[in-house]
């Protein structure tokens, strides 16, 4: 599949959910991707990424900008406490706010550099041990608490358990979104960006099907 593809599907997707042209944005999910796939992206003109490690976009990042301009970098994977500065001076977005250590930690360095990327709280729908993010019946509560810091909280942002129908996660993050007057929904990966869409995703992240399947880093 294409990007030309993925954006062509996306619009339908808009249209068939009676929600205006471009109101979705995408996201191509380069991580572990090799820098000729990327290259390759950037060439048709996409300017708007994710990766998951602030390790890799540090060392992969620097280099396009040079080369390309206005490129829209979101960090969606997990944000240790220790490497968020790094994350806040390289990325427009982050996608994984999910505790108030970081919230605070955020806060802190936003205050010192006079700038802070827009912000998206995790929430962990399927409660799933191994994954991060706030649990749903936390959500209001830390929304309200990143309130307190002035953090620029654009929105939420979810990934269903891979073994369940995930237009129920959607729904619930899209409920959780409405009743503390975000608009940002940060959800729907390669295989159901299109039901995210149908709920409201105003982010949906898509990889694999832009990129092909991922190359494993080595070591």
């Amino acid at each position: 599949m294409s990007l030309q593809e993925i954006s062509d599907r996306i619009v339908k997707a808009e249209a068939k959910a009676e929600r205006s042209a471009g109101s979705v944005k995408l996201i191509a999910v380069s991580k572990v991707q090799p820098n000729e796939r990327v290259e390759a992206v950037l060439q048709q003109g996409h300017r708007c990424f994710g990766e998951n490690r602030v390790q890799e976009a540090a060392g992969k990042w620097p280099g396009f900008k040079e080369k390309y301009s206005d490129i829209d970098l979101h960090l969606i994977g997990p944000l240790q406490t220790n490497k968020a500065r790094q994350a806040m001076e390289l990325c427009n977005a982050i996608h994984s706010v999910d505790r108030p250590k970081l919230a605070k930690t955020i806060a802190r360095i936003a205050q010192e550099i006079g700038a802070c990327p827009d912000l998206f709280i995790q929430v962990n729908t399927g409660e799933e041990d191994q994954k991060a993010g706030v649990l749903p019946a936390d959500a209001d509560a830390f929304i309200a608490e990143c309130r307190t810091l002035d953090l620029p909280i654009q929105g939420l942002m979810c990934i269903p358990p891979v073994v369940e129908e995930p237009s129920l996660h959607f729904a619930l993050l899209a409920k959780i979104a409405s009743r503390n007057g975000l608009e940002g929904l940060s959800m729907g990966m390669s295989s159901d960006f299109e039901s995210a869409i149908a709920l409201g995703a105003t982010h949906v992240r898509v990889g694999s099907a832009i990129f092909g399947e991922r190359v494993k880093l080595q070591g």
